[in-house]
């Protein structure tokens, strides 16, 4: 999977979209709703950026480079009651470690060390949707990416801090 892009909900709540790599039509698009500095962190992986100071994702992949270890992929691996639950793997000098985590963390983690990300079949069958679906209207897709990006243009990092 790939983060296709981010998005707004109809009520203001960022969405991370998931899709297969593979890029055959129709396309699979997994929404994830996310919380709003999460989903600043990801866009900020994604588009390559650096941010002026350090986010908590950013702190991550320095702990892990300090102690020698590496992410080796994220899984999205069931949905509950409308959650999303993830495991991150990391390899550490004791060898591999599954970390439960919340998806909106490994994946903006996954995104700045360029680990691989994948859904489980049970949660694309769950939460996926056929992006030519008649409830998803391009249009308004792009129109809230659009808003995400210009949210995503005019944060500052400070405005996070507590």
């Amino acid at each position: 999977m790939r983060v296709l892009g981010l998005a707004v909900d109809a009520v203001g709540q960022p969405v991370v979209l998931l899709t297969p790599l593979d890029g055959d039509a129709p396309r699979t698009v997994v929404p994830i709703w996310v919380g709003t500095q999460e989903a600043a962190s990801i866009g900020i992986a994604v588009s390559g950026e650096a941010p002026p100071r350090p986010l908590s994702h950013d702190l991550m992949r320095r702990l892990l480079d300090a102690v020698g270890a590496s992410v080796d992929r994220v899984d999205v691996t069931r949905i509950e009651e409308g959650t999303f639950y993830a495991a991150l793997t990391i390899t550490t000098a004791a060898g591999p470690l599954a970390l439960d985590c919340r998806p909106s963390d490994a994946i903006a983690l996954a995104a700045r060390v360029g680990a691989p990300l994948f859904v489980a079949e049970a949660v694309l069958e769950v939460a996926g949707v056929l992006e030519d679906d008649e409830d998803v209207d391009p249009a308004d897709s792009e129109d809230k990416v659009a808003e995400f990006r210009r949210f995503l243009d005019e944060v500052d990092p400070e405005d996070f801090q507590g």
